[in-house]
Parts: structure tokens; sequence; C-alpha cells
């Protein structure tokens, strides 16, 4: 059982950044950052993975929503995952959960919640404008 703890959330106003991290009890090959507003669907937001043996190392991937504002980085020697989120937005409002997997991710099953096996809790990232 892999264990994920996040933090970094609160409000914020529009324009701003906040810095998300997750921090998980164990390395696992991929790991992303989703989030849920009230009343719709939990979205993917970003994912990170490392490479197969011999293709190479880390990929991440983005949501079309949030690619040039958000960015995801892991440190696999503290093993905490993090998002720093610039120029925030009122739509980007949401709870913000950390997710693992002990699987490669590609570019066709990265956004797929049902694939993560391990969930935190969330932490609740508000945005005013």
């Amino acid at each position: 059982q892999v264990h994920l703890v996040e933090s970094g959330g609160g409000p914020v106003q529009a324009g701003g950044s906040l810095r998300l991290s997750c921090a998980a009890s164990e390395y696992t090959i991929g790991m992303g950052w989703f989030r849920q507003a009230p009343g719709k669907e939990r979205e993917a937001v970003a994912a990170v993975t490392d490479g197969a043996v011999g293709y190479g190392g880390m990929t991440t991937y983005y949501a079309d929503s949030v690619q040039g504002r958000f960015t995801i980085s892991r440190d696999s020697a503290t093993r905490t995952l993090s998002l720093q989120m610039n120029t925030l937005r009122p739509d980007d409002t949401a709870r913000y959960y950390c997710a693992a997997v002990r699987a490669y991710l590609s570019r066709n099953n990265w956004y797929q919640s049902g694939i993560y096996n391990y969930w935190g809790q969330g932490t609740q990232v508000t945005v005013s404008s």
C-alpha cells in the first residue's frame, strides 16, 4: 500500500501561484495530479513517469487547460511529487489529488483515473477573481 499525502493548497487570487506537494511512502513508476471541482467529474491535470529500461528518462504529460501554466516535477530521492501552478484562474478552483501507479504511463493512458492504484486525500485550491 502506497500512502500519499498532499499539501500546499489554499486560497489565492487570480494570476497568483501555488505549489502543491505530495509525499509518497514509497517510490512508484507513475504519478499524477487530478482535480475535482464541485459538481464536476475528476479530471487529469498532469502526470510524470519514469521511462522503461532503454527508453530514456522521465516523461511528463499535461492537460491542455494547464499546459504552459503548471509544471509537474518529482524528486525520487525524497519521494515527493510537486505541482507548480502559475497564472491561476478561477476555473482552476478544485480539490487536487495526488495519484500513483506501479506501471509506466503513456500518452494514451496517463489521464485515465482508473489506472492509478493509490490516491491521496486531496488539498483544496481556491482561486478568487
